[in-house]
């Protein structure tokens, strides 16, 4: 008898002796029986059997071991190794021993098992291991997809569609690991066809086949009668990770952030490879870390994007990939967290938190941090500026996209210095005249959470109702205010939130504004979609080089792919006529795997800025538009033209995309740029002929300004 059937069969002793002390008594009966008193077995029997006396009478023991049978185990179902999950998927497979080698002291056996066909071989300092190493890569040809989802349809189970990916109640859904830990029911073919057919589920998202009772009857006598519920407690990574490499070490690295908004950071080597996770706690931390481990050494996929939330008509775009996703947030996070001096400043307080991340490369270690910013509101009407000096909108990706305009003019004047400082330059020269982004640079936005509008019209802990945009008889969505999806709205004056846009409110007067009337401000979805079509240069710079349009987007909290790729992209796509070199561009989109929590509170008043190349943060008063001593910010309209005409002044006509003999007024020269002027217009009229609402402008004395006293 060789280790293995010892272990088996101590198991099954000590199994035995713990059944003998199980309470059988009726449920809600709290007296303990006499010897007389008794009820029916669990199969329907009528035999009659006390608390305790099948022992004591003896029986041969026949008693004892049909209760052993039909013993419910108590508390949560253990952890299933790969072996087990294995035999659930494939029963009855058979292992073999294909060699023994190595000395007495240290032997070296390799198994061997057969699935479907191809031969998966496993090695190990005992049978039992190169059991359990053959078991994992047969289950790896199991679960090698892109997402959990098609693993899970791949073992014919499917998820919910009432699972709520973007809630942070819990960290990590049951729903997202019960696919590893199959239902005893399913074992046997009537209960995955109980439902009747109409896939229902249970109402709290858990995969359960069937909730109704199944006849006595049509159960199979080998098998233990399965409890109705609930089902198998869900795994987290860690619990997954540690059954297929038992025994691994996690090491603390850091601690950073506030003391409302922590992040730690933990650690682990698996095969030889590290990988880290972040976390709110060291416990998310550990999971987040575990998580890479399963989706680089196993290809295990058990990632938390709400890829399976419903797909528009047009199909969503790819997700951006999670390693990457990831590290943009952190790169941004970790910078404000430096120019803060580690988020203990008094202007470390903030409600939204924005970021552009540049890559020239595949490798994440290359990226670098462009800028960062942050605030949630708009100026004041009275404040206005009719020279360029005030900054009218201080929300954070509003604020971002502004401060890369800085690196952008940065970028130019390098490229115009002399050749060395050419190959230096994130520029080269287009053939089609003036200048283009090399082919290998790219620029990620990061917001950490959704942008106000049209992305964030949503209840994000509510079931979906969709009709499925697969199904082409169906609307692709159902709820009841689906018509006023992708509408566009404007922010408020001097405070947080947006409201959809009136029909007569498409012209704003200088005059008016300052009587009384609310300023309004185009909302950050609104903005966002703009920029997927125009560029995210804007029209002076338009002058010079061609478009350039964000890779990617992510958000760190209130993710929704169906609400933001609509709000991006999808709701205009109905675009038609756009010049040479314009289109509607679909940025990946993403979440992260950490999502940032909801911080409820007044938001502060101010507005923080930083570019790469700056010494320091800064501080701009929303409400003013400018510094709390009055000055300009280096983001305002007069500043940036500053920088164009000196850009300007140093670009051989030869570079110019569009040509400017002597500019003069802002409104003049930003009309210089006609294809981007023809872009703006095609998107004013895709919203109009959607019937999402009119753009807003602001008053045109706003840009009625010159550079000369």
């Amino acid at each position: 008898m060789d280790l293995e059937d010892e272990e088996n069969l101590s198991s099954s002793s000590t199994e035995a002796k713990d059944s003998c002390s199980v309470d059988h008594g009726p449920p809600g009966d709290s007296s303990t029986p006499g010897p007389a008193d008794g009820y029916l077995l669990p199969n329907g029997g009528g035999g009659i059997v006390g608390r305790k006396r099948p022992l004591d009478e003896g029986s041969n023991g026949h008693a004892k071991f049909r209760l052993k049978k039909r013993r419910r185990a108590p508390g949560p179902a253990l952890p299933k190794n790969a072996l087990m999950q294995l035999n659930e998927i494939k029963p009855g497979l058979q292992y073999t021993l294909l060699s023994q080698t190595g000395p007495v002291h240290a032997p070296l056996f390799v198994m061997s098992v057969e699935v479907n066909g191809q031969v998966f071989e496993g090695s190990g300092p005992t049978k039992k291991k190169a059991k359990l190493h053959a078991a994992e890569k047969a289950l790896r040809s199991f679960v090698q997809f892109p997402n959990a989802s098609e693993a899970h349809l791949a073992m014919g189970r499917s998820l919910s569609a009432n699972t709520d990916f973007t809630s942070d109640q819990a960290d990590f859904p049951d729903t997202l690991f019960n696919g590893f830990e199959t239902p005893d029911r399913s074992e046997v073919p009537f209960y995955m066809g109980s439902n009747g057919g109409d896939d229902s589920f249970s109402s709290s998202g858990d995969l359960s086949l069937s909730a109704s009772p199944v006849p006595a009857s049509l159960a199979q006598p080998p098998l233990p009668v399965p409890p109705p519920f609930p089902p198998p407690s869900g795994k987290n990574p860690v619990m997954i990770l540690n059954e297929l490499r038992p025994g691994l070490k996690y090491d603390f690295l850091s601690e950073s952030g506030e003391s409302h908004a922590k992040n730690f950071v933990m650690s682990v080597v698996v095969d030889g490879q590290f990988f880290e996770g972040s976390g709110r706690n060291k416990k998310l931390a550990k999971a987040r870390a575990a998580q890479s481990a399963l989706a680089t050494v196993f290809n295990l996929h058990l990632d938390q994007t709400p890829s399976r939330q419903p797909i528009p008509s047009e199909g969503l775009q790819l997700h951006l990939p999670q390693v990457l996703a990831d590290a943009v947030a952190r790169l941004v996070l970790d910078k404000f967290g430096d120019l803060t001096e580690n988020f203990s400043s008094p202007h470390a307080r903030r409600k939204v938190l924005a970021g552009i991340v540049m890559t020239t490369g595949t490798d994440v270690k290359d990226a670098k941090v462009i800028c960062v910013s942050t605030g949630t509101k708009c100026i004041n009407g009275e404040y206005m500026s009719d020279r360029g000096l005030a900054l009218n909108d201080c929300h954070a990706e509003i604020i971002s996209r502004r401060s890369l305009l800085r690196f952008l003019y940065t970028q130019l004047e390098l490229y115009l210095n002399n050749k060395d400082d050419q190959k230096k330059s994130i520029f080269q020269k287009s053939e089609r005249g003036g200048l283009r982004l090399k082919d290998t640079v790219q620029f990620h936005l990061y917001i950490s959470t959704s942008p106000c509008g049209d992305a964030r019209i949503f209840s994000p802990h509510e079931p979906i109702l969709e009709g499925m945009a697969r199904c082409p008889d169906k609307p692709a969505d159902r709820h009841p205010n689906r018509k006023a999806r992708g509408q566009l709205r404007t922010k408020i004056e001097s405070g947080e939130g947006t409201i959809p846009v009136r029909s007569n409110a498409s012209i704003q007067t200088w005059d008016g504004v300052l009587q009384g009337e609310r300023l309004l401000t185009m909302s950050c979805s609104d903005k966002m979609a703009r920029w997927n079509v125009v560029g995210i240069q804007g029209s002076l710079l338009s002058i010079f080089v061609e478009p350039i349009y964000f890779s990617s987007i992510i958000l760190g909290s209130l993710y929704h792919g169906d609400h933001l790729s609509r709000a991006m992209y999808q709701r205009i796509s109905n675009i038609e006529d756009l010049p040479p070199l314009y289109t509607l561009n679909k940025p990946l989109l993403s979440g992260i795997s950490n999502a940032e929590a909801r911080q409820p509170g007044k938001a502060p008043n101010f507005s923080v800025n930083w570019t790469v190349g700056d010494s320091a943060i800064e501080v701009i008063n929303a409400t003013t538009g400018k510094d709390e001593l009055g000055r300009a910010s280096r983001l305002c309209k007069h500043a940036l033209y500053c920088r164009w005409m000196r850009v300007h002044g140093k670009v051989p006509s030869s570079l110019l995309r569009s040509k400017i003999s002597k500019p003069n007024m802002y409104h003049e020269s930003k009309l210089v740029a006609k294809e981007y002027q023809a872009a703006k217009a095609c998107l004013f009229r895709a919203f109009v002929k959607a019937g999402l609402g009119a753009w807003v402008e602001k008053p045109t004395e706003q840009d009625q300004f010159s550079l000369t006293p």
